[in-house]
């Protein structure tokens, strides 16, 4: 979702789930599905009709890429890790113990690299590089 704002932030114009499917590669129901949650923290909104879709409505300035993982991903930053806090297995409870502080720590310093960049850093960063080139969204290769 992340490439998706970026182009929505130098596009003007408003982006319907099917165009961002099809950049994405997967069904515009599962990009409904995702948006919903930016949506529901304010990041986008929809307009239906004929000239509707998908538009940025936050400044990038003050949402970081840990907010957008909190409102399309959840708490959990890694897949990995214990399923059961208390597992009968004897196997599964020195497994749990050896990955928990490793994962802590990583989570830690993720979460705190996340809400470090902010999606305007990452705009700038895009601008320079389209500066060379005049691409927008409906210039974007599809997969």
């Amino acid at each position: 979702m992340l490439h998706v704002l970026l182009h929505m932030a130098r596009d003007d114009q408003p982006v319907t789930s099917a165009q961002i499917a099809r950049m994405l590669g997967t069904n515009a129901a599962v990009v409904r599905r995702t948006l919903a949650g930016l949506r529901k923290a304010g990041y986008v909104q929809s307009e239906k009709g004929h000239h509707g879709g998908w538009r940025l409505d936050c400044d990038l300035a003050t949402v970081t890429l840990l907010d957008i993982h909190r409102a399309v991903g959840g708490p959990r930053v890694f897949a990995i890790g214990a399923d059961h806090a208390h597992p009968d297995c004897a196997v599964e409870r020195v497994v749990n113990a050896a990955l928990a502080d490793a994962l802590e720590e990583a989570q830690a310093l993720l979460v705190r690299r996340l809400g470090a960049v902010t999606l305007a850093d990452l705009a700038r960063e895009f601008d320079q590089i389209c500066s060379t080139a005049s691409w927008g969204l409906a210039d974007h290769p599809q997969s």
